[in-house]
């Protein structure tokens, strides 16, 4: 008998173009072996070309989601993306508080990479003082780190303070990507033994017009890593691989910015003739 697949809980906004949100979220969990379920926080209008509209769902109805799955299901691992409002926030944090799961991934969406706000101002303020304390490991790429401490990030020192200002409002751990700088640079932060500990992870910089996704891609991938046991370094190095081969791999879909291949190796694996399940993302 096969052995249980981790159960990975997104909690996120509706793409109908798949590049991002809880379908592109889904993709990714799949990807990786591991069983996704799924929260929608809002809908939005939108496609590879931008954000048109966007429409948070009735809180009760996000409550009951909630609240329905970790009554039904061991969640292993939670990643929380875009949430539209306030109300959201406080839904989630209580969620959080109420059952605990063991792992939680904050990918703290702010706004689109088209520029729509996917939060309003009293949800990031809440997000920062109710999420971040309860998160594993916040994921903001650099524009959302400066927007959550008030620091300029455009270089890798400033990438160093950001994370110590976040480690100061409450977060266990800090990964900043860097995807958007000159070079592509991630940077991890965490307590150890010896208190904050930095690492980098450097990569060459990918020019591709398929990166509609990478943030909610880089955020689900290190939760199915942390909810397959593994260390929280191992999980972002095995991310940044994943996500890389994601866009290297990716269709010209689209008029826009097109989305990442979450399931490239499913694709692979049927060109070159091979049968059976593809093997996880590891």
């Amino acid at each position: 008998m096969a052995s249980k697949p981790p159960v990975v809980l997104t909690i996120a906004g509706f793409d109908p173009s798949s590049g991002a949100g809880v379908t592109a979220d889904i993709k990714t969990i799949a990807a990786h072996g591991c069983y996704g379920v799924a929260c929608v926080s809002a809908l939005t209008v939108q496609s590879t070309s931008g954000v048109r509209r966007v429409e948070p769902i009735a809180v009760d109805l996000l409550n009951e989601t909630l609240e329905e799955l970790a009554c039904d299901l061991e969640i292993s691992a939670v990643r929380i993306g875009m949430l539209g409002s306030a109300k959201a926030v406080w839904a989630v944090a209580e969620f959080l508080s109420k059952h605990g799961p063991p792992n939680v991934v904050l990918d703290p969406i702010l706004r689109s990479s088209s520029g729509a706000a996917l939060l309003e101002p009293a949800g990031a303020s809440l997000l920062v003082e109710k999420l971040i304390p309860l998160a594993t490991v916040v994921t903001p790429n650099v524009d959302e780190a400066s927007a959550l401490t008030g620091l300029a990030v455009t270089n890798v020192e400033q990438m160093r303070t950001a994370a110590h200002r976040l480690h100061e409002l409450g977060a266990a751990a800090v990964v900043i990507t860097g995807g958007h700088l000159d070079k592509a640079i991630d940077l991890l932060s965490f307590t150890g033994r010896a208190g904050i500990e930095q690492e980098t992870f450097k990569s060459a910089r990918l020019r591709s017009n398929s990166t509609h996704g990478t943030g909610c891609a880089f955020a689900t991938s290190v939760a199915c890593h942390l909810a397959l046991g593994r260390g929280l370094p191992e999980a972002v190095l095995l991310t940044k691989a994943y996500v890389a081969a994601a866009i290297v791999n990716a269709h010209p879909l689209g008029r826009g910015i097109g989305p990442v291949h979450h399931l490239y190796r499913m694709h692979q694996q049927r060109r070159s003739g091979a049968s059976g399940d593809p093997d996880p993302v590891n």
